[in-house]
């Protein structure tokens, strides 16, 4: 029982962005590796958060201090990464294999905010997963059931938006469309802080809310990167 909640959780958590990344990156060596600095870049993020938050001592035990200084603190290396693709994006279409990268200037955001999101979700629930193999499980005699699901369907949505607010990101500094950037930093705010809620099991309060910011972050993410309704319902009927 245990295996195969792991299993579930894990193909929850990671299997679309694996799709994602199996259909999208891995037939390119440079968005590769731009998905791994951008995955190391948000682990140095991640670093400087913890020095900050243990440095502050009689801040240690509010999650929510921790929690605000690593969103900024993730936030502006997400500007870092768009500034150094900027800078090398010439240089990068040079020597790609695939003439067609650099052709879209929000095809970098998207694989940087992959690389930002799976690194996020990897440290978010490989804990979890881990004690998901056992001894025991969830809801027998304390807590609930819900606990893995939850963490994974979270982990999804956060792997996915941080994803998505890498291409509106880098769209409303390309556009000077600040707009785009406060719904980019506010959203990250309101999911994040509602994360705080499952300290009280209120999943749904969490989940459903999350989710309807995904769905409006993913519309928003592809009428930056050029999409149209048609372009929508050819991508699922096929083109004529």
């Amino acid at each position: 029982m245990t295996l195969a909640e792991f299993f579930s959780c894990s193909l929850l958590a990671f299997g679309p962005p694996l799709v994602m990344f199996a259909l999208t990156i891995a037939n390119d060596p440079i968005r590769i590796i731009i998905m791994i600095a951008a995955a190391f870049g948000w682990l140095v993020s991640f670093l400087l958060s913890s020095l900050i938050w243990y440095a502050v001592v009689p801040l240690r035990s509010y999650l929510a201090f921790g929690m605000v200084f690593a969103i900024i603190i993730q936030e502006a290396f997400r500007y870092g990464m768009y500034l150094l693709l900027r800078g090398t994006e010439a240089g990068l279409k040079v020597i790609s294999e695939n003439q067609e990268v650099g052709n879209n200037k929000l095809e970098m955001a998207y694989v940087s905010g992959l690389g930002f999101g799976t690194m996020s979700g990897a440290f978010a629930i490989i804990n979890v997963l881990a004690d998901s193999l056992g001894p025991g499980s969830l809801g027998l005699y304390s807590g609930t059931e819900y606990f893995f699901v939850t963490s994974a369907a979270m982990t999804l949505c956060m792997t996915l938006l941080n994803t998505f607010w890498s291409v509106i990101f880098f769209s409303g500094l390309d556009n000077k469309n600040y707009l785009k950037i406060l719904w980019v930093v506010g959203s990250h705010f309101f999911v994040s802080g509602l994360s705080l809620l499952n300290k009280k099991e209120l999943y749904i309060v969490t989940i459903l809310p999350s989710y309807i910011i995904l769905i409006i972050t993913a519309l928003i993410a592809f009428r930056c990167a050029g999409g149209t309704k048609q372009g929508l319902l050819q991508s699922f009927t096929g083109r004529t």
